[in-house]
């Protein structure tokens, strides 16, 4: 592994390869924060994907990817005076301090180069009561609070969850957020009669055969599953993705397999398929 020199050395290097670009590429100069927010989106989804597939090249890589899409966006605010890569850094740094009040001492907010010390109580009572926090339950609930507080911080416990996540995110964000106000099922056990509640309300809607009423008690049903994932610590965005990408390699086992025969798919049997499917689940275990 490298330095904490060396590491500035090869960010300093990026930062002057970036300049270059914006300078002589006529890709690199035309652009602007409109125009890179489409590939900005797509480099988030690609370091996402890599990351599941816990690929480490390519972990590296799509970093790499990210990475430079922070920069040319601070290069270009650079250009209109608005702020540089500096700010961001020191703003992230600011951020992180005020809400690790269990890590730093206030004093280390504007500190050069600041260092973790024995967190030494002030006659703010909550800011001492703050620093106590040993769980990672009480650092979310410290973290919720102090943001509601900020001059340019959320300006309800809800606000802070973007409006463009994509849904299934966006509902255990919600969640979370609500958790850490303790807003919460007491007992996470209490959530299946709370599942079982909206499948039944979602079934009794789908037979009467309502498409508005059964979207949202299909919506309903989805948002007490995420819940239930929450509660027993389990990523629902991770898991659908999983079970996404084991449907992917079953079907295609059973495509390539159809083409083997001679047989294709629209002319096969639905028996035909399932004993291809249940032929895939153990072949592709066995590869594992």
């Amino acid at each position: 592994m490298h330095t904490k020199e060396e590491k500035m050395q090869a960010f300093g290097r990026f930062l002057d390869v970036l300049d270059a670009l914006r300078e002589n590429c006529p890709w690199d100069k035309k652009q602007t924060n409109e125009s890179l927010r489409p590939n900005t989106i797509e480099e988030t989804y690609e370091l996402c994907d890599a990351l599941i597939k816990n690929d480490i090249p390519d972990i590296c890589k799509e970093l790499g990817d990210v990475l430079l899409h922070i920069c040319f966006y601070a290069k270009i605010a650079q250009e209109q005076g608005q702020f540089d890569i500096a700010d961001v850094c020191d703003a992230l740094s600011r951020k992180m301090i005020v809400r690790h009040p269990h890590v730093y001492h206030p004093s280390q907010v504007d500190a050069e180069h600041p260092k973790p010390l024995p967190y030494v109580p002030e006659e703010d009572a909550e800011v001492s009561e703050m620093s106590k926090a040993k769980t990672v339950g009480q650092v979310l609930e410290n973290w919720e609070q102090i943001k509601l507080k900020e001059k340019d911080g959320n300006k309800s416990v809800l606000s802070g969850v973007p409006e463009a996540l994509p849904s299934l995110i966006k509902a255990y964000r919600i969640q979370d957020k609500a958790r850490n106000v303790g807003f919460d099922w007491e007992d996470k056990q209490d959530v299946w009669k709370k599942v079982r509640e909206e499948i039944d309300e979602l079934e009794a809607e789908l037979n009467k055969g309502d498409n508005e009423r059964s979207t949202e008690e299909l919506g309903d049903f989805l948002f007490a599953v995420i819940n239930a994932a929450r509660l027993y610590k389990l990523n629902p965005d991770n898991a659908l993705e999983k079970t996404n990408r084991k449907f992917i390699d079953r079907f295609n086992y059973i495509e390539e397999h159809s083409i083997k025969m001679g047989k294709p798919l629209k002319e096969m049997t639905l028996v035909e398929m399932d004993a291809l499917w249940e032929e895939a689940k153990k072949v592709l275990k066995n590869q594992k």
